[in-house]
């Protein structure tokens, strides 16, 4: 009971302040309810069009960047629910099965440095799922990828992981999982066991 309860804690503070911002829909995308992010449709096998270039701003610096929210407010792919866990992000090797390929992200990255305005190297950079595919992110969804500076594993892969097997564990609900990573991962960080 007392995981269940330290679940509740993070969830309760992440869902009394709900996303606020209201995002424009690209094609073939389903909005969420507003408790949540974007329900994504976008293929894993296309170069998905990124924001245009400098209209993005991460908020932060160094290790606890957080992206632009207009830009990055994070998506999840619909396939993944609270019914599925066992035969999706609960099920051993299920990231790697559905990560876009490099072909397709290398072109992404590059883009969406451009939407940031980062003009670093490639290699400073990860091009990450906000909520990532462990969470049952949207596989290649601009509104969910975008340049993290500094390389991988990092404190938000940290998180990530132990959100990850929260959820697989029944001590916090997939949905509570997306929204605190979603929202602001630097102060789920902060509120995670």
């Amino acid at each position: 009971m007392r995981s269940v309860r330290r679940g509740l804690s993070l969830a309760v503070p992440i869902a009394a302040g709900l996303l606020a911002a209201v995002v424009a829909a690209g094609a073939g995308a389903v909005l969420a309810p507003a408790a949540g992010p974007i329900r994504s449709r976008a293929s894993a096998h296309v170069i998905q069009p990124q924001p245009a270039a400098g209209s993005c701003h991460a908020r932060g610096h160094g290790t606890f960047t957080l992206p632009d929210p207009r830009c990055t407010p994070g998506a999840i792919d619909p396939a993944v629910t609270q019914a599925d866990l066992g035969t999706t992000i609960c099920r051993s090797g299920y990231s790697e099965s559905v990560r876009p390929p490099e072909s397709i992200t290398e072109a992404e990255k590059r883009a969406s440095l451009r939407s940031y305005g980062d003009h670093g190297s490639l290699h400073a950079y990860e091009y990450d799922h906000l909520v990532s595919l462990e969470l049952g992110g949207a596989r290649n969804d601009a509104r969910n990828l975008w340049p993290e500076p500094g390389g991988s594993p990092n404190l938000k892969d940290a998180l990530e992981n132990r959100l990850h097997a929260r959820v697989c564990a029944g001590a916090m609900s997939l949905a509570a999982a997306q929204l605190a990573i979603a929202r602001d991962w630097v102060v789920a960080d902060h509120h995670s066991p």
